[in-house]
């Protein structure tokens, strides 16, 4: 089984008080690398590291996050939560993720809808038949006037050889894809022919590997993501609660 696959089927959550600094760490009686590797042969070298917990390690399919024993037998999936701090360090490796990741593409293959001064960055997977990403976007100039850029990525759910997915790739080959894909969200049947080379393939493996379940999907500057609409006012809210710190309880 591949670990693509163990992420899909393993539910564990791990709640933990990590071990002291002080604590020196045992060393593997194997070369924990080769051996995840050897169990694992998708992964890369780069996509293993240690984790917080001594004898596991972080392995990472885009911004999906195992545990693996050194001896690649055992394999842990859920999150690690700092008790002490009440940090969930699972789920800051995946917004660091998740930043690197959308760092690395460009926004010429992304649909902008900008103010003159932007104050903030979202970005979005969007599907055009999605009834909550046609809402959303109905909505794009209240998000502008707040100062919110949006970011569109395709995303259609239905996947490749799908009506949804020409629909996309009409969109991204069109003269004007802002326009195109405003009359796609208003119900209109485009004439534009699908092209290629198109992003629509490279931001659907990249929402994958993100593991967007469904649209709109909204990624933060901060990487997190929330999966679900929320409205210029909840989400002008959201953001500018999410920049409090948050004092312990």
């Amino acid at each position: 089984m591949s670990l693509r696959d163990c992420l899909s089927l393993l539910t564990l959550s791990l709640i933990v008080t990590l071990p002291a600094a002080s604590q020196p760490a045992p060393v593997p009686s194997v070369d924990p690398f080769a051996a995840i590797a050897a169990k694992f042969p998708e992964v890369r070298p780069e996509q293993i590291s240690p984790s917080p917990i001594q004898g596991l390690y972080e392995v990472r399919i885009g911004s999906q996050i195992a545990y693996v024993s050194a001896d690649g037998r055992h394999l842990l999936q859920g999150d690690i939560i700092d008790v002490d701090t009440d940090q969930n360090m699972t789920e800051s490796r995946r917004e660091g993720l998740r930043r690197d990741v959308l760092a690395g593409v460009s926004e010429a293959g992304m649909i902008v809808f900008a103010p003159a001064k932007p104050t903030s960055t979202i970005t979005v997977f969007t599907d055009v038949d999605c009834g909550y990403c046609r809402k959303l976007h109905k909505q794009i100039a209240d998000y502008n006037a707040r100062g919110i850029k949006v970011r569109y990525m395709y995303f259609p759910r239905s996947g490749p050889g799908t009506e949804s997915w020409t629909k996309a790739e009409q969109v991204a080959c069109a003269k004007d894809p802002r326009v195109a894909l405003t009359r796609a969200k208003l119900g209109e049947i485009l004439k534009d022919k699908a092209c290629q080379p198109n992003p629509v393939a490279q931001h659907y493996k990249i929402g994958r590997e993100f593991a967007v379940q469904g649209t709109p999907a909204i990624i933060l500057e901060s990487g997190e993501l929330i999966g679900g609409y929320l409205d210029p006012v909840e989400l002008s809210k959201y953001m500018a609660d999410a920049k409090v710190p948050k004092k312990k309880q």
